[in-house]
């Protein structure tokens, strides 16, 4: 799973360097323009290149990186991102460097690199690339505004290629957006968009490859749900569906359109997909800006811990929050603080076990006192 990632020279990351080694789940907190967001991008923006994307003209128009994310107009420093993640007991190490030289309009890739337990499947320094590994090496040039990752052709299943591209994609990084999380659907994927505006194609993804997942699911939503009875996945059209939420008691009946559920429901389905995905699926690594952000108080509790529990055996799970019964469900040695004095300096992380606060933690972040 992940074990670090680094950012420098990326909007308000710069030499940012946060570690996740043992740890199943995690929290992020800190005031408003800290970074948490960024993090989130950042993570994004490598899962882009996991699922395929390789023209950094097509992450601009995403609006995952461009000339403007130099930390304070920096063009000359490259932005660099470097991920060390542990899969089937191998430490894979990614790096990926990007600048603007005067004269460019478009970034370009300085430096890329792929070492597995310290061994290089492949460098590149600008348009140079060498592959070295499995027993072949070869040199070939790629355009310098091509990410070398999505293009390297992969042996097998069992090449390092694949199996670092596969968890890549394969992240979860959720921000949800209530209103596009319609429940319809005209395709299947286990890649999931940030703001959920796909959950209709991840649910029948999810259940047309793995059909023992929807147990996981129903149990998870009864348990929170408990007159809920069915979930149909109906096809309405040439590979076109809708789904509908089916509820019972006492004998009466009432179907829901899916996209007709509250904000608050809609979540506890995409928190039923994340945790079967992670059964059948992972393990998988999952970021969620603000889960509780559509929950009522009495849901908060119920829903962060069932999601800390279904990581506990394999996967990890990194959230964001400033709700205070979301902030107690994790210990201080799983809590990170973020700081960032003005807009003008770099944001700052620290375990809270290491950050001395003196009286309540919770009236230390309503008074805004809890600083590094």
């Amino acid at each position: 799973m992940l074990q670090r990632l680094y950012v420098h020279n990326f909007r308000c990351l710069e030499n940012f360097d946060f570690s996740l080694k043992e740890m199943s789940s995690a929290l992020l907190i800190g005031k408003n323009g800290v970074g948490k967001s960024t993090i989130a991008s950042a993570l994004e923006l490598l899962q882009s290149i996991g699922r395929g994307i390789n023209r950094l003209s097509q992450l601009q128009e995403n609006k995952l990186i461009g000339s403007k994310d130099f930390s304070l107009g920096r063009s000359k420093v490259p932005i660099r991102f470097e991920i060390e993640v542990l899969l089937k007991d191998n430490l894979y190490k990614y790096t990926l460097a990007l600048d603007l030289p005067e004269n460019f309009r478009e970034l370009r890739v300085s430096e890329e690199q792929l070492l597995v337990e310290g061994e290089p499947i492949y460098n590149r320094q600008e348009a140079q690339v060498l592959l070295t590994s499995q027993n072949r090496e070869a040199k070939f040039l790629v355009d310098w505004h091509l990410i070398a990752l999505p293009v390297i052709q992969e042996q097998s299943d069992t090449d390092p290629l694949h199996i670092f591209r596969t968890w890549l994609a394969r992240m979860i990084i959720l921000a949800p957006i209530p209103s596009l999380i319609t429940g319809e659907s005209n395709g299947e994927t286990l890649e999931p968009k940030r703001d959920g505006s796909n959950f209709g194609e991840w649910f029948s993804g999810l259940l047309s490859r793995y059909p023992a997942a929807y147990k996981e699911v129903d149990r998870y939503l009864e348990s929170v749900m408990p007159d809920l009875t069915d979930i149909q996945n109906e096809l309405i059209g040439k590979n076109f569906k809708s789904m509908i939420v089916r509820f019972e008691k006492n004998k009466t009946n009432l179907n829901v359109d899916f996209q007709d559920l509250s904000d608050g429901e809609k979540c506890f389905f995409l928190c039923a997909i994340v945790i079967a995905a992670n059964q059948y699926y992972g393990p998988l690594f999952c970021f969620w800006d603000e889960p509780d952000s559509h929950l009522s108080l009495s849901e908060v509790g119920h829903f962060i811990m069932s999601l800390r529990r279904s990581f506990e055996n394999g996967g990890q799970l990194l959230v964001t929050s400033h709700n205070e019964e979301a902030i107690r469900k994790f210990s201080s040695e799983k809590t990170f603080l973020l700081d960032r004095k003005s807009h003008l300096e770099p944001t700052l992380i620290r375990l809270l076990s290491e950050v001395s606060i003196e009286g309540d933690l919770i009236e230390n972040l309503i008074l805004g006192d809890a600083e590094l």
